[in-house]
C-alpha cells in the first residue's frame, strides 16, 4: 500500500503487521501451545468494508472492535457481560447472576490469550512469554482475590484445586480419548521432555501441600492451635520456595530450553493455518484492550464470589462441586476446546503443552501467590487442602505422571483420565460441607480436647 509509509498509525487502521516463519526464527519468536490452542477458536475478519471508512480514526475504532469483539467464535456470549451488569445493578435473582457472570467470563479469558498474543509480536519473545505467564490463568487470580478479600479461603482453595484437576484429567483426558478415536489409524507420539519437566513441578507442587496437612495433623491433642500455626508458617516458606521453583521454571521454558516448549503447526491446516504471524491490531491498542479485560474480569469474578453461596442453594449443589467442578470448566471452555482440537489433529504436543502448562502454571504460581497475598491482607492460608482434596491432587498428579511415561497414546489413556475426573466430581458432588465448615471442626476438637486434657 502506497500511503503506509506516509502514514505509519495505519498498522492501527486495518494494515497488518506481518512476522514471516523465517523471521520468527530469526529473532527467537515461536508461539507458545497456550496461544495455538486459544487461536483455534478465532475467525478471520473481513476488513472490506471497514477500509471504506474515511475517518482514520473511526476506521481505528471498528477495526478493533472487529478484531477483539467480533474475532472470536466466542463473540455470542458477551451479551451476558452486560446482562450480568443490569441483573447485579437491579438485583435481580442471586443465582442467574452468578450464571451470567460465568458465560461472560469464557470469552474474556479467551480474548486475554488473544490480546497477549499481539502485544507479544512488538515486544519479543521474552517479555510475550512473561505476559503468557502472568496473564495465562488471570480469571482465577482474580477469583481468588476477591474471594481472599471476603475471607473466603475454603472457596479459594475449591477453585484453584479444581483448576488443576480439570486441567490434568478432565482436559487432558478429553484430548487423548477424542484424538486416540479420531487417529486409530495412527500411531500418536509426543515428545516426552515437557510433560517430564512438568510432571517434577507438579511433584513439588503436591510435596508443599503433603507437608503442611501432614504436619498440622500430626499435632494433634492440645498441640493442636500451634501445630495450625506451625503449618501456617510451614506453607508460607514452601510457597516462597515454589515462587522461586516456578522463577528458575520460567528460565527454563523462555531462554535456556525454548525449544521444549515451541509449538510449531507443521502442517498449516485449519483457518489459521498460515506460515506468516500477522498483528491486527497496535501495540497500544492491545494493552488499552487487554487492561479494559482485566477491569470486566474483576467485575464479573466479584460477582461469581458473592453470588456462589446463593447459587448453591437454588440448585441444590454444595459449594465444593460448583467451585471444583463448574468454575474451571466454564472458565477455560474457549483454552480447553482448543487442546481438544489439536488432539483431533494429532498435534499431542500442543495439547499437552495446554493442559500441563495451565495446571503446572496454578499450581507453581497462583496456589502460592495467593498464600503470600493473603498473607499480606492478613487472612490465614495455607496449603492445607484437607485431606480429601490433597488425596484427588495427588492421584491426579501420579496418574497423569504415569500415563505420559512413555511417549506415546491411544483413547484407553484419555478415558481412564476421565473416568478418575468423573469419580472425583462425584466426590464432590454429594459432599455437602459449608464453607469454613472444616476450619470450625479443628478449632472445636482442639478445644474439646484441651478440656478433656485439664
Amino acid at each position: 500500500m502506497a500511503s503506509h509509509q506516509q502514514e505509519p498509525w495505519l498498522l492501527e487502521n486495518g494494515n497488518v503487521k506481518v512476522l514471516t516463519k523465517e523471521m520468527r526464527h530469526g529473532h527467537g519468536r515461536s508461539r507458545t501451545a497456550h496461544n495455538m490452542s486459544s487461536s483455534s477458536l478465532r475467525k478471520k475478519s473481513d476488513r472490506t468494508l471497514v477500509s471504506k471508512v474515511r475517518c482514520g480514526l473511526l476506521r481505528n475504532l471498528l477495526v478493533n472492535i472487529q478484531e477483539v469483539i467480533l474475532g472470536t467464535k466466542l463473540s455470542i456470549l458477551f451479551p451476558a457481560i452486560p446482562i450480568a451488569i443490569i441483573a447485579q445493578c437491579y438485583g435481580l435473582g442471586r443465582p442467574w447472576i452468578f450464571a451470567l457472570s460465568l458465560l461472560g467470563l469464557t470469552p474474556l479469558a479467551e480474548r486475554v490469550s488473544f490480546l497477549t498474543e499481539q502485544v507479544a509480536i512488538y515486544t519479543g519473545p521474552t517479555v510475550g512469554g512473561l505476559l503468557n505467564a502472568t496473564c495465562g490463568n488471570i480469571t482465577e487470580l482474580v477469583i481468588a482475590i476477591f474471594a481472599l478479600s471476603s475471607n473466603k479461603v475454603d472457596l479459594v482453595k475449591y477453585s484453584l484445586l479444581g483448576s488443576i484437576l480439570s486441567n490434568l484429567l478432565l482436559v487432558l483426558g478429553t484430548s487423548l480419548l477424542c484424538g486416540g478415536i479420531a487417529n486409530l489409524a495412527k500411531e500418536q507420539k509426543y515428545d516426552r521432555r515437557q510433560a517430564d519437566v512438568n510432571s517434577l513441578m507438579l511433584l513439588l507442587a503436591l510435596l508443599c501441600h503433603l507437608l503442611p496437612m501432614l504436619f498440622r495433623y500430626g499435632g494433634g491433642g492440645s498441640d493442636a492451635l500451634a501445630a495450625a500455626d506451625s503449618s501456617l508458617y510451614l506453607s508460607r516458606a514452601a510457597s516462597i520456595t515454589m515462587l522461586v521453583a516456578y522463577f528458575a521454571y520460567l528460565i527454563f521454558q523462555l531462554w535456556t530450553h525454548r525449544t521444549l516448549f515451541e509449538a510449531e503447526d507443521e502442517d498449516g491446516d485449519g483457518e489459521n493455518g498460515s506460515d506468516d504471524e500477522e498483528a491486527v491490531i497496535g501495540v497500544w491498542s492491545g494493552v488499552a484492550w487487554l487492561a479494559g479485560m482485566t477491569v470486566f474480569i474483576a467485575l464479573l469474578s466479584e460477582y461469581v464470589v458473592d453470588t456462589i453461596e446463593e447459587a448453591s442453594e437454588s440448585w441444590g449443589l454444595s459449594v465444593s462441586f460448583l467451585s471444583i467442578i463448574l468454575l474451571p470448566i466454564v472458565g477455560n471452555a474457549a483454552e480447553h476446546a482448543g487442546a481438544i482440537i489439536f488432539a483431533f489433529k494429532n498435534k499431542l504436543d500442543i495439547t499437552l503443552g495446554v493442559a500441563l502448562g495451565s495446571a503446572t502454571q496454578i499450581g507453581m504460581f497462583v496456589v502460592p501467590l495467593c498464600v503470600l497475598v493473603a498473607w499480606i491482607m492478613g487472612v490465614k492460608m495455607d496449603l492445607n487442602f484437607n485431606l480429601l482434596e490433597t488425596g484427588s491432587l495427588a492421584l491426579a498428579i501420579i496418574a497423569t505422571s504415569f500415563t505420559l511415561q512413555d511417549g506415546t497414546s491411544h483413547y484407553m489413556k484419555g478415558l481412564i483420565l476421565l473416568l478418575c475426573y468423573v469419580v472425583i466430581g462425584a466426590c464432590f458432588f454429594v459432599q455437602r460441607t459449608p464453607l469454613n465448615q472444616v476450619n470450625v471442626n479443628i478449632t472445636f476438637k482442639s478445644a474439646s480436647d484441651a478440656v478433656l486434657n485439664a
